[in-house]
This record gives C-alpha cells, sequence and structure tokens, in this order.
C-alpha cells in the first residue's frame, strides 16, 4: 500500500506563491504516474499537474495553470512538490496529489478515476 501526505496550503493574497509538497511512503517503486489534483466548493475535482514518477519525469499541465505552477519530484526523498506562483482567487481549492501504479498517457492522466491513491488534502485560499 502507498500513503500520500500532502503538506504547504495556506492563505496567500492573490500574485503571491506557494509550495505544495506530496510524501509518499510505502510501495512507491511500483506507481508510474503522480497527479496534482483541485476541487473548489460547488465545482469537480480537476487534474492541475501530472509528473512521470520514473524515468526522465515527464510534465504536463493544464491550460490554466502552464507558466504559473511547476510540479517536481524528488525521489530520494519520495516527494513530489507543486510550486504555484502568481495565484488567482479561482485558484482557491482542496489541494490533492494522487498516485497511479500504470503509466498513464493522454487523456488517462487527466482522470481521476485512473489513480490508485489519494491523500487527504491540503486547502489552498487566495485572497486579499
Amino acid at each position: 500500500q502507498v500513503q500520500l501526505v500532502e503538506s504547504g496550503g495556506g492563505l496567500v493574497q492573490p500574485g503571491g506563491s506557494l509550495r505544495l509538497s506530496c510524501d509518499a511512503s510505502g510501495r512507491t517503486f511500483s506507481s508510474y504516474t503522480l497527479g496534482w489534483f483541485r476541487q473548489a466548493p460547488g465545482k469537480e475535482r480537476t487534474a492541475v499537474a501530472v509528473i512521470r514518477w520514473t524515468g526522465y519525469g515527464t510534465k504536463h499541465y493544464t491550460d490554466s495553470v502552464k507558466g504559473r505552477f511547476t510540479i517536481s519530484r524528488d525521489n530520494a526523498k519520495d516527494t513530489v512538490y507543486l510550486q504555484m506562483t502568481s495565484l488567482k482567487p479561482e485558484d482557491t481549492a482542496v489541494y490533492y496529489c494522487a498516485l497511479a501504479d500504470s503509466r498513464l498517457i493522454n487523456s488517462r492522466m487527466w482522470l481521476g478515476d485512473n489513480y490508485n491513491y489519494w491523500g487527504q488534502g491540503t486547502q489552498v485560499t487566495v485572497s486579499s
């Protein structure tokens, strides 16, 4: 089994930055894809960034965060980060990390149902 724990959320003003961390433990060596998702009140959960856990660590971003968010990994620490800059009020949401035991490609990487393990989430609030 794999356990995921997110941290780093909080309250930040528009234009500010936050770095989220996702610490993984357990059988992470068998996992292939990690994604950061978010869910705002009354809205569906959506993926914002995806990274390959193994290999070159190919990264993917949804259009709304391109150029502002950066996903990265530290395999030695079993940790994945989401650096968020130029934050906007519409970025306010609970952010979750999720791990998949398969190599998700194309549209499959954006669907939460394809991920096997989830963290408990961390709240990010962007407000003045």
